[in-house]
């Protein structure tokens, strides 16, 4: 059985190999994180293949992030998965086993603050605060004095109180971890290629994918298939044959701007009740935010067109009217990028295909995908390896719950 549309006639590069032990498709952060987690495994001596149709990675999701990292989640095994990255991202050259080339990453943690302007959003945050606490994170609930004693260029008139957690919570250069896991990925064996899978081959049964073809026409024999495919994940499965993975690309806006009366300190990243944030950055500050409420659907994954109405009717005013000082900004540059959003729980999905076992997932991060990618490419090459999660319990997150019906909502999404 094959699925999948025509090959295209652009031109590609064609792979060394006829078979891999691993095809990864999508060669972004998730396909370079989980190539780079089996190459260093001790444990694993196959091929490994990432399949890029832009290697530019100019439209991937992993271009238009805002590197942001946080640990207030809704669930433990998300604030567990974000603690491992912290440490990760601090101590990156010793992961990358010290190499002198490799550079330090910092985490720059303003913190995220979380205000509420009403007393079931304020419950809510003091519960999110006891299960974050419960794992160890720095959160804080606080009351609207004591976010006026500390942050004293809020207007809070309408906020109750808030939740803050100032300890590896902020952002960081995510794009120096991608360059190097992509970088010693390759170093290591891995084969990436200029390319695009444009169909797959499953077995007689259907319970296992046993080629895909790419856009040059080649057909290449593998043993896994993994879908870091991003905001293009479902279009991905649907070539294994699987039409259920309820992943779909989601426009998301940031804006960079100055301040002609810029703050004293560092912004927190500031979650305001309409949906819109903001933080610092360097010297400016980065605002965004999701379209409005009732024009928020799926987009095809090449559309990046900006809505430019958003930052005079929703994003300046907003941040106007919780920062008074903000009364005179210049923007600076502006971009639409894509949530790969689960519409069925918000998290991750990991895993196995429940019939066709040998097509894993790595989709559906919904905005949380950098800051996850160490522990999730970590697990991914885990299961690969043994069939099953070692060094963080994923099971939460695996594919069987989406046919099985059994949501594991993550209910703090931006």
């Amino acid at each position: 059985m094959t699925y999948g549309p025509p090959a295209s006639a652009l031109p590609a590069e064609a792979p060394p190999k006829r078979r891999y032990d691993v095809v990864i498709v999508g060669g972004a952060m998730y396909g370079s994180s989980i190539a780079w987690w089996l190459m260093r495994n001790q444990d694993f001596d196959g091929s490994v293949l990432v399949v890029e149709r832009n290697p530019t990675y100019e439209f991937t999701s992993t271009a238009h992030t805002n590197s942001c990292i946080r640990q207030q989640f809704s669930s433990a095994e998300n604030i567990r998965v974000s603690q491992f990255a912290a440490e990760f991202v601090k101590n990156f050259r010793h992961w990358m086993d010290d190499d002198p080339r490799v550079p330090d990453v910092a985490i720059v943690s303003t913190g995220y603050l979380y205000l509420a302007d009403n007393e079931s959003f304020a419950a809510a945050l003091r519960e999110a605060q006891k299960i974050q606490a419960a794992s160890g994170a720095g959160t804080r609930h606080m009351s609207r004095a004591e976010i006026a004693a500390e942050y004293p260029f809020y207007s809070l008139d309408d906020i109750v109180a808030a939740n803050h957690n100032p300890v590896d919570e902020g952002f960081f250069e995510g794009a120096t971890l991608f360059e190097w896991w992509r970088r010693n990925a390759r170093e290591r064996g891995a084969d990436y290629v200029a390319n695009e899978v444009v169909a797959m081959t499953l077995n007689p049964a259907g319970t296992a994918v046993d080629s895909v073809t790419l856009k040059s026409g080649e057909e290449i024999a593998c043993g896994t298939v993994v879908n870091a495919s991003g905001p293009r994940a479902a279009r991905t499965a649907r070539m294994a044959g699987i039409a259920d993975l309820p992943v779909e690309p989601r426009k998301r806006y940031t804006y960079v701007f100055a301040a002609e009366r810029p703050l004293d300190g560092l912004l927190p990243l500031t979650i305001n009740p309409s949906g819109v944030h903001v933080r610092s950055d360097g010297a400016n500050y980065l605002a965004g935010c999701a379209p409005d409420p009732d024009a928020d659907p799926p987009v095809d994954p090449d559309d990046f067109v900006q809505d430019h109405s958003l930052w005079e009717r929703k994003v300046w005013p907003a941040l106007m009217d919780r920062i008074p000082q903000f009364d005179a900004l210049r923007l600076l540059n502006s971009w639409a990028g894509h949530y790969a959003y689960n519409t069925f729980d918000h998290n991750a999905i990991l895993g196995p295909h429940t019939e066709v076992a040998n097509f894993i997932f790595a989709n559906g991060f919904t905005g949380h995908g950098f800051q996850q990618s160490p522990a999730m490419g970590r697990g991914t090459a885990e299961w690969i390896l043994y069939g099953e999660f070692r060094a963080l319990d994923l099971g939460p997150f695996l594919y069987r719950r989406i046919p099985e019906g059994r949501p594991f909502v993550e209910s703090a999404v931006i």
